[in-house]
């Protein structure tokens, strides 16, 4: 399965300045950050569905979806899907209430005499 994510990472990567026209990839980054991230949020909205109406095969597609768009916002914002994961190890074994809490907690500054 690896190798399947590698080998679409070097896809998305050989393709990204390709031409708008001929490249799907291409055409993804073409149309800037704001369109990326939209896009993102339409295939959310597309699993969420599928999760709800309770379809296999629309959760599996709509979630290779998702994960496609999410692989072109990350080369985007030149982050690669290792530092996803590194999150995701530093995230072992904390409660996930417990580090969400920390990550949104808001920035108390004392007060000044």
């Amino acid at each position: 399965m690896e190798s399947t994510l590698d080998a679409l990472i070097e896809t998305i990567r050989a393709h990204k300045h390709g031409n708008p026209d001929t490249s799907y990839v291409a055409k993804r980054f073409a149309k800037g950050r704001a369109k990326i991230a939209q896009k993102i949020g339409e295939e959310g909205v597309e699993l969420a569905l599928a999760v709800v109406l309770q379809n296999k095969q629309e959760i599996i597609c709509e979630t290779a979806d998702l994960l496609f768009h999410i692989l072109i916002a990350l080369e985007e914002a030149d982050l690669s899907f290792d530092d996803v994961m590194a999150e995701l190890q530093q995230r072992q074994g904390v409660s996930g209430i417990a580090a969400k809490k920390a990550r949104y907690a808001p920035v108390v500054k004392p007060l000044s005499d």
